[in-house]
């Protein structure tokens, strides 16, 4: 009955637009009290600090600084016009760049909200100023977006890892087949829509000019590799990677590039802190419900009732599946994740799913969350920047969708896909 109480108020506080955060915390609080009393204030403190302070996390503020930095130091700019010089002399091509340089963008940042929001202001005017729809600008820099997801390094990513005990260089390394698989699919569609619809070419094919860009680009294409490599090969941690990402974004932008100076880096440090105040406040408070809901044996008790329906692997992940893709419409990516993923490890471990392979279809699934109404997050700031209505985006958004759902299906019932990677390096 007090968890059914605490959903409800959860839904009516965030309804009336009270932060997900603090509305997780009231109600948590409030739970905590009608079931143990006020003496459990004390260690609600304990819990919420340390929710917030684990090692792990701190790659997350890091990651989203390397993003900043990275957009205010013309290092976007110059992956954009190297993707823009490989596939902008195809039919369509604009829409393709968009795709690559957020494959590119994704390496570092590791945010979808962040990716649309840098590259989309600059990529989408320059779309419809060649002749696209603003609505297809929007989706094709919405859809590309969610790439930052599942390409590590990923935010999401590192959040599950928290929260599941998992191996986050593991996660990161099951990403990058389906993020690859997912960015060629979503090529292949932005070509056959600007076929069919007869959208411009931007250019002609033009060695030089690929030539041109790659060497005004290459220290920027060497981040991925310096951060990556470092992370994959032992060198460092993801912790330790993220903070690896800070300094080389500042020695690329501010020493080799030359266009990084005090204002901008104060900037980008403005910026990736009100960015990370929000995801951490978010941890904190999803933390203490996680701890509450641990005390009242609810993930034990929800793994015992779906494994009364069915103890068949495929068959749990395909309620899961249809679970978190219900989740993701309502709740964003690093809330669901903190919330729910706690209650459903002990059916993950109990049916012998793979938790690095369930992290690939947790994050899958949340990624279309972000493209779905009514929260959608990186649709919604698609379709800010664009100045387009959701549903006429959404309309085109659809095909991009179908794209996510491949590659979740893909990932869910192939194992391998992930995995392959997973278990030649690492097992």
């Amino acid at each position: 009955m007090i968890l059914l109480a605490l959903f409800i108020g959860l839904i009516v506080l965030v309804a009336i637009d009270v932060p997900i955060a603090i509305a997780l915390g009231v109600v948590t609080v409030v739970a905590m009290v009608a079931t143990s009393g006020f003496d459990t204030l004390p260690s609600a403190a304990l819990v919420l600090f340390n929710g917030a302070t684990g090692f792990s996390l701190i790659a997350i503020p890091l990651f989203i600084l390397a993003g900043a930095i990275m957009n205010s130091s013309g290092i976007s700019q110059r992956l954009i016009a190297f993707a823009s010089a490989l596939v902008g002399w195809v039919r369509g091509g604009l829409s393709m760049v968009t795709t690559a340089a957020s494959m590119f963008f994704a390496e570092i940042s590791g945010s979808a909200v962040a990716d649309v929001a840098s590259l989309g202001s600059i990529l989408i005017p320059q779309m419809k100023a060649k002749g696209y729809p603003g609505a297809f600008a929007a989706a094709v820099t919405s859809s590309s977006a969610t790439l930052a997801v599942i390409i590590p390094p990923s935010i999401p990513m590192i959040l599950y890892g928290v929260m599941s005990g998992s191996s986050v260089v593991e996660l990161f390394v099951a990403g990058i087949i389906p993020g690859l698989i997912g960015g060629a699919l979503m090529m292949a569609v932005s070509y056959v829509i600007a076929v069919r619809r007869k959208f411009p070419v931007e250019d002609v094919f033009q060695l030089r000019r690929i030539v041109a860009t790659f060497k005004d680009a290459i220290w920027a294409l060497a981040l991925p590799v310096i951060i990556l490599g470092g992370i994959f090969t032992g060198w460092v941690t993801a912790t330790e990677g993220a903070g690896l990402a800070v300094v080389a974004a500042i020695v690329v932008g501010g020493v080799i590039y030359r266009e990084l100076d005090w204002q901008r880096l104060r900037a980008a440090m403005i910026d990736g802190a009100v960015q990370t105040a929000v995801v951490m406040l978010l941890v904190a408070t999803s933390a203490l419900l996680s701890e509450f809901l641990t005390e009242q044996q609810v993930p034990q008790r929800v793994a015992a009732g779906i494994v009364e329906l069915t103890n068949n692997r495929w068959a749990v992940l395909a309620l899961l599946n249809v679970f978190f893709l219900v989740v993701g419409l309502f709740l964003h990516s690093a809330a669901a994740i903190i919330l729910v993923v706690p209650i459903v490890m002990p059916l993950v471990y109990a049916v012998g799913i793979d938790p690095v392979h369930f992290g690939l279809i947790v994050t899958l699934n949340l990624g279309i969350g972000q493209q779905t109404p009514p929260v959608a997050s990186v649709l919604v700031t698609a379709c800010s920047v664009a100045r387009a209505d959701i549903w006429d985006v959404t309309r085109f958004n659809i095909y991009f969708i179908g794209v996510l759902l491949a590659v979740l299906v893909l990932v869910t019932y192939v194992p391998a896909v992930p995995m392959s990677l997973v278990e030649l390096f690492y097992r």
